[in-house]
């Protein structure tokens, strides 16, 4: 019997990951299924900054895609739709320009991986929104690197207000990054 030449989330995920140890010979990680605001990022790949892959099989259809959309520009420097074969004409229709698109399908050869368009930087982007994603105890570990008080007794608003007034941009978006490649993700 024939393989079926669609390709469905896992084997996507599965591609993705492969192809992300492929190109990334720096310190980088992968995180699967990360819950942001009223979405859940399929994969997101952490290196110097935050990048969020919205996969859209072969199966799936646009619908939900806006409100995806949304939540990941609140969270992300850059984001990627990853179309299956089916959605490779349209995607650039249903995304804003400064996304990319990544097509992935089957090959005689195993699985194909074409970047479509690249990802831009994304204008909407928000260091208070990735500063949510940190625990309490992350925090607190920037917190201590910048020298700043400990803020104990104070909410996680409260702390992430403090941080953005007292610690430059871009210090900041490292130590949050830094952050994500610590945590014992096996505790989620």
């Amino acid at each position: 019997m024939p393989e079926s030449p669609d390709m469905n989330d896992y084997e996507i995920r599965e591609a993705i990951c492969s192809y992300m140890e492929s190109i990334h010979s720096d310190k980088f990680r992968i995180i699967d299924e990360m819950v942001i605001g009223e979405a859940r990022a399929d994969i997101v790949i952490v290196t110097d900054r935050l990048t969020g892959y919205e996969i859209k099989s072969d199966v799936d259809t646009y619908k939900r895609l806006p409100g995806q959309i949304k939540e990941y520009d609140k969270y992300f420097q850059q984001n990627y739709l990853v179309a299956g074969e089916h959605h490779k004409k349209t995607a650039s229709e249903h995304i804003p320009p400064y996304w990319g698109i990544m097509c992935i399908s089957k090959s005689e050869n195993g699985v194909q991986i074409e970047i479509d368009r690249e990802a831009g930087q994304n204008p909407k982007y928000s260091p208070k929104k990735q500063l949510g994603l940190l625990w309490r105890n992350e925090l607190s570990n920037i917190l201590k690197a910048n020298n700043l008080l400990k803020c104990s007794g104070k909410n996680k608003a409260y702390i992430q207000k403090y941080l953005l007034e007292r610690v430059p941009k871009y210090v900041l978006q490292k130590q949050i990054y830094d952050e994500f490649f610590e945590r014992d993700w096996t505790l989620l």
